[in-house]
């Protein structure tokens, strides 16, 4: 575009993008509250967006380890830093402290050897590139310094490489530093095959998906040497031992059974890989990517490591395959006596007696279990009637899959606290502990099991938002550093409503539980009256995706999760909820003849469902799901936490595939771009003053000690070389920068030598600082010592000035009377020459001429000698000047005489002469008099440019006290007015805010579906409806960069404006001003103008580069804080004294045309890193033609002056209006026309003409 060149030089930009998030463009106009962009790729294209989703880019495409170090800290350099790095084969990126890991589904080379592992085993982060490794050195090396537990939390979503991760930490702790506590930490590792195999399974985004939560402690005694471990799990997939989705599977153990069973151990379990097994999908049996074979050889290896014996192994594998047999029983119905009832079909009882045999039961004691029910009648507390009742097919089938369920569940309880066996410990002092939990997940059927899964990161996301986001804004306002706050959604909302007492929809379940006939549909129906209205809760029909919108209201609801919206069918969650089995089918499990079976479950429990009140004091799974999340969030909150964000590059589960708008969907759902934000300014690593000097303590001599804390700690960190922009010190902390890691950790370390080292820098720093202190002392005594002289010379010279201008004064009648009285002395020549030339009484002459000087002289004496009045020196003169006269006169006519004697000739010449000598005279007399007429036009024009000057300065007096005046009125009605205006503010705000995080929500929801959709979405029910996308659409396109109040009034009053400029473009209206003739449309065209101006200057302050350069400000600092601290008045219009209802045009302001000129001073700010003591001075010049800037010089002192014109250079420009800069307020900043003019001319500008002066 021809117009690329003027806007900003073409600045290069991030734009948003439908499916790569974000694509590089450059800025061809400015729009109203619109960038357009011309995207790199298709030039010849244009993309509009808003302010809020267009980013500065940088175009070095540069790659950095940690994305706080980038030029440009925003969510699309984020992305696209991840995007180079996976390119390169580098997953692991850092942001802050946080570790952003990218799943590349593929195997790296090297990535995670032991080679690895030594590397980064004992280095601080930033010294190595980024890896899971440094995480887990960074928490042990914590515990270590901090004596505090560690916690790594591993979040992602399902497929993002959480599992992987987990294992790559636990094998780091164990090889690195649990070399020489013995086997434990073997043990620890060796155990993950064997939990995978019970408790993992593929998924349609995983093929290894962890289908339960686990919470592994490494613990350590006071020495941190490994003293064992402990293994907590949560909410195992009872739904899926009994059904799974299409494309997905059971859990892996029973693919490897099938798959590794030797043939002896086959015909023992009575199973056949070639079999079908109706508890499997026949579609998965055979995956290609999954090693089944392999797979068993590590399960029965893991086994043997953990310290399972062969008959404990024996004993899992008969339960496994007995599960599987369950599956198998079929049920047949008939009628008896007039009641439906059930019983096992003949095609299953080979299955049926598989499963007996496997159980150690009777087949008619389990048959009876199965298809009857035995109830107990209470009356008054005790027992009643026995009460055998039968059990219909599809009920006898429900007993089959909760029997199965319970055995599994059962024994994976045993699977993990056999594992817990084999390291166990008495006690310990820290402990490193490791989440691994499902992540958030959405499918296209949602149930109870994903309900949990959501409701547990819910719990994580706000643990999250907290750690890293609010306690760490709270610490910075504790500690007094100035860091801008960050505004983050608040999920408690969402929380409350799963986990609330009474209303709670947890609460609401159990309570339907209870109920005699209890219903997933009445339970629907209550959660959405009880919760009517409320945000987070929506009915299924206002869904974004056309198949969920069938469910009916009583089927289903919408939670709006912090990562998008969910829809959760209510089917089966009474009956998940509530998972038990029957009294007797219980009993009938519990007396099996395998002492393996009957320790699954203890006769205690036995006892206790026997009684009649079982049902009233059962546990629900979710309530025991809340109470296992609540102990773990205590665990979490009682130890330091690091986080690792696992991502997944794509949703078909490709390598070297990077699909950016799904990678920019979970960096927003993560919380990742608030903590970039949060991180620009703020500080992740810190210490206290005292624990520094702690560990210090003991190196330091005599006369170290004596130091201070904080004083030591800042000699400390000036010897280890470290800038002063990269930390900062709080009240009791000192706080440091990201991506200062390895300095801060340098410090940290404890080894003896280099602390020495360190101290004998420390010595070294303070000898010179002191010698600085001593150098700048005398420097400042010299100095003071110059200026001393320098004011004592200046004072002799004021003195003597001051003297001469009093003696002046005093003496000034003397002094000019004698001069006065020495003019005649002129006289005396000329009567001396008269009497040379006489011939006639010479000596008479002459001795009265002498008799005349005499007096003359002796008058001239006497007032140098005595103070004489002015009357008398004025007679004195006046009577040698009459006798002065009178002589000559005298002379005159004997000369004349004389001539008359002489001959004609002699007397014509003389005369000749006397007349040639009075014209002499006279001429000099005309050019003093010349003379004084120039010194008095000279003296008229400086007391007129005073005057002028004194007229400005009184203009810019009153103009002040105008404006105070208008301040003070303003302030005066603000007061009166200020509790309903706060109360109108509050509740602006909490809609804007409660609009914000809707829109927001809506956002994601809108994401979510459209990743649902992408994801599964190969029909038509899956398709989301073009309706539901503009809404989101419009609604974003009405965001904007926040302004105040003042400038949104004044941008309402220019839509009554004459003309509507909102879809002119930037080059129009710069055109129109440069040619235009009509005046009404020029300060229109200039209003709009400088609005996108002020607009596009504030995009570029908010995502201003980190890395600043010494770039040209556009204005004085001391102008900018002006227009921040004292924003301009709008004008006040008067009312009409018509009715106000009358419909009247809105009235115009002239336009102000009035030329003024300024000149402010300005300094050039410091290079960064640098600083100077002589600062380098300027001045700032400006010439407003109304309330615009036209034309701009800038004098630099050691470099070319910069002109700077409107029309050409507007990007360069001061932005703001006159009232603005309060440059008219501003004393001494006004200078003259002529002032200006003189400078702009002198350094090649050209001659400006004014809007109404030009030509039509």
């Amino acid at each position: 575009p021809q117009e690329m060149e003027a806007l900003d030089s073409g600045r290069t930009v991030w734009v948003t993008h439908p499916t790569e998030g974000y694509q590089m463009g450059k800025i061809v106009d400015l729009g109203t509250d619109t960038l357009t962009v011309a995207p790199i790729r298709s030039p010849n294209k244009t993309v509009t967006d808003v302010y809020d989703r267009v980013f500065p880019a940088d175009e070095t495409g540069n790659h950095v380890d940690d994305n706080c170090s980038l030029m440009y800290l925003n969510e699309a350099t984020l992305l696209h830093n991840l995007k180079v790095r996976y390119e390169r084969h580098r997953i692991y990126t850092y942001t802050a402290n946080i570790l952003l890991a990218v799943n590349p589904y593929k195997e790296i080379k090297g990535l995670y050897s032991e080679e690895t592992i030594r590397k980064y085993t004992g280095k601080s982060i930033g010294v190595m590139p980024p890896h899971v490794f440094a995480i887990a050195d960074k928490a042990f090396r914590e515990m270590k310094a901090l004596k505090w537990s560690q916690s790594i939390i591993v979040s992602g979503e399902s497929g993002a490489g959480k599992t992987e991760s987990t294992k790559s930490i636990l094998r780091f702790l164990t090889v690195s530093y649990g070399a020489t506590a013995g086997v434990i930490e073997q043990r620890i590792v060796e155990a993950n095959p064997l939990m995978e195999s019970f408790g993992n399974a593929k998924t349609m985004r995983n093929n290894n998906s962890s289908r339960f939560g686990k919470f592994i402690e490494v613990h350590y005694n006071e020495k941190f040497g490994v003293v064992g471990g402990l293994v907590s799990h949560y909410l195992l997939e009872k739904s899926r031992i009994c059904s799974q989705m299409a494309e997905e599977r059971n859990y892996h153990v029973f693919y490897r059974l099938l798959a590794g069973a030797p043939p002896q151990l086959r015909e023992e379990l009575y199973i056949d890989p070639n079999a079908v097994y109706r508890y499997l999908n026949p579609k998965s049996r055979k995956e290609k990517s999954i090693d089944d074979l392999g797979a068993y050889q590590v399960m029965m290896t893991s086994m043997e490591k953990v310290g399972l014996t062969s008959e404990e192994q024996l004993d899992l594998l008969r339960l496994v395959a007995a599960v599987l047999h369950l599956g198998n029983i079929s049920f047949e119905e008939f009628t008896k006596d007039n009641k439906e009832q059930s019983a096992v079909s003949r095609e299953s009882f080979k299955s049926f007696s598989a499963a007996c045999k496997l159980l150690g039961l009777e087949e008619s004691e389990l048959r009876r279990g199965l298809v009857a029910r035995v109830m107990t009648t209470t009356k008054g507390g005790g027992m009643g009637t026995i009460i055998n009742i039968p059990l219909k097919g599809d009920q006898a089938n429900n007993a089959r899959d909760a029997l199965a369920k319970a055995l599994y569940l059962r024994m994976f309880d045993w699977v993990v606290n056999r594992i817990n066996q084999c390291f166990p410990f008495q006690s310990s002092s820290y402990y490193i502990g490791v989440l691994d939990i499902a992540g958030f997940e959405y499918f296209q059927e949602n149930g109870f099991e994903q309900f949990c899964i959501n409701y547990c990161n819910e719990k994580l996301q706000q643990l999250f938002n907290k750690r890293i986001l609010k306690e760490e804004q709270q610490l910075y306002g504790r500690e007094g550093l100035s860091v801008r706050e960050v505004v983050f959604v608040d999920n408690q909302d969402c929380i409350s409503l799963i986990e609330a007492k009474i209303h709670g929809l947890l609460d609401l379940l159990d309570e339907e539980c209870k109920l005699p006939k209890a219903s997933n549909q009445h339970y629907t129906t209550s959660l959405h009256q009880k919760h009517k209205g409320h945000f987070r809760l929506e009915l299924p029909r206002k869904s974004k995706l056309n198949y969920e919108r069938s469910l009916r209201d009583d089927e289903g609801f919408i939670i709006r999760h912090f990562a998008g919206a969910v829809c959760y069918r209510t089917e089966g969650f009474i009956d998940k909820n509530n998972d038990a089995l029957h009294d007797n089918l219980e009993a009938v499990i519990s007396g099996s003849k395998s002492p393996f079976i009957r320790s699954l479950f203890p006769e205690s429990e036995v006892s206790r469902s026997t009684s009649g009140t079982k049902k009233l004091a059962l546990v629900s799974v979710g309530s025991k799901f809340r109470s296992q999340l609540s102990e773990l969030m205590k665990k979490l909150k009682g130890t330091g936490a690091s986080f690792i964000r696992c991502l997944k590059p794509n949703m078909t589960m490709e390598s070297d595939h990077f699909v950016g708008g799904q990678i920019l969907s979970q960096l927003q759902c993560a919380g990742m771009v608030s903590v970039l934000e949060l991180m620009q300014g703020g500080y992740p690593s810190r210490a206290p003053f005292s624990d520094l000097y702690a560990m210090y303590k003991s190196f330091l001599p005599e006369h170290l000690a004596k130091l201070d804390p904080r004083t030591f700690s800042r000699a400390l960190f000036m010897a280890v070389g470290m800038n002063e922009q990269d930390f900062s010190f709080g009240m009791s902390k000192v706080f440091f920068k990201a991506g200062k890691f390895a300095e801060f950790d340098q410090i940290m370390k404890s080894d003896p030598e280099n602390l020495a080292s360190l101290i004998n820098r420390v010595q070294h720093w303070l000898v010179r600082q002191r010698w600085k202190k001593i150098i700048y002392g005398a420097i400042c005594v010299l100095k003071l010592a110059n200026k001393i002289k320098y004011r004592h010379s200046n004072a002799i010279i004021i003195q003597k000035y001051v003297r001469m201008y009093l003696v002046r004064l005093k003496h000034r009648p003397r002094y000019k009377g004698i001069t006065k009285l020495k003019s005649l002395r002129r006289r005396i020549e000329i009567m001396r020459e008269i009497v040379n030339v006489l011939k006639k009484d010479k000596e008479g002459l002459v001795k009265r001429i002498t008799e005349m000087e005499q007096t003359l002289e002796s008058e001239i004496a006497h007032i140098q000698s005595a103070i004489v009045t002015q009357e008398m020196i004025d007679s004195n003169y006046n009577m040698l000047l009459r006798q002065s006269e009178q002589f000559i006169k005298e002379l005159q006519l004997r000369e004349q005489k004389q001539i008359e004697e002489e001959k004609e000739a002699e007397r014509l010449r003389k005369l000749k002469e006397e007349q040639e000598r009075l014209r002499r005279i006279q001429e000099e007399m005309e050019r003093e008099r010349k003379r004084k007429e120039e010194e008095e036009r000279r003296r008229r024009q400086e007391e007129e440019e005073r005057r002028i000057k004194a007229e400005m300065e009184a203009r810019r007096k009153r103009e002040e006290e105008e404006a105070q005046k208008r301040r003070e009125e303003e302030e005066r009605k603000r007061k009166e007015e200020e509790e309903l205006e706060r109360l109108k503010l509050k509740q602006h705000r909490e809609e804007e805010e409660k609009k914000r995080i809707q829109e927001e929500q809506e956002r994601r929801d809108y994401e979510l579906a459209l990743r649902l959709s992408q994801d599964e979405g190969q029909g038509q029910n899956v398709i989301i409806e073009a309706s539901v996308a503009k809404p989101l659409e419009s609604r974003l396109a009405r965001q904007s960069l926040k302004r105040s109040e003042k400038y949104a009034s004044k941008q309402q009053e220019s839509l009554r404006k004459k003309y509507d400029l909102s879809k002119w473009k930037y080059a129009d209206l710069r055109d129109t001003i440069n040619t235009s003739c009509d005046i009404d449309l020029l300060e229109a065209c200039r209003d709009e103008f400088h609005r996108r101006l002020k607009v596009y200057h504030a995009w570029k302050m908010k995502n201003r580069a980190m890395k600043k350069t010494s770039s040209a400000s556009r204005m004085p600092e001391s102008v900018q804080q002006e227009a921040i601290q004292n924003p301009p008045t709008p004008p006040v219009r008067k009312s009409s004294l018509s009715s106000p209802t009358a419909a009247q045009p809105p009235a115009e302001i002239p336009p102000n045309n009035t030329q003024r000129f300024f000149r402010v001073p300005f300094v050039r700010p410091d290079p960064p890193g640098q600083r100077s003591l002589n600062k380098k001075k300027g001045w700032w010049f400006a010439h407003f033609d109304g309330q615009w800037v036209v034309r701009q010089l800038e004098l630099h002192p050691d470099r070319e002056p910069l002109l700077l014109v409107a029309g050409v250079d507007d990007m360069q420009m001061c932005e703001l209006s006159l009232d603005e800069t309060g440059l008219a307020r501003k004393r001494g900043a006004e200078i003259l026309e002529h002032d200006f003019e003189t400078v702009w001319k002198k350094y090649g500008g050209r001659p400006y003409t004014a809007p109404a002066q030009r030509k039509k």
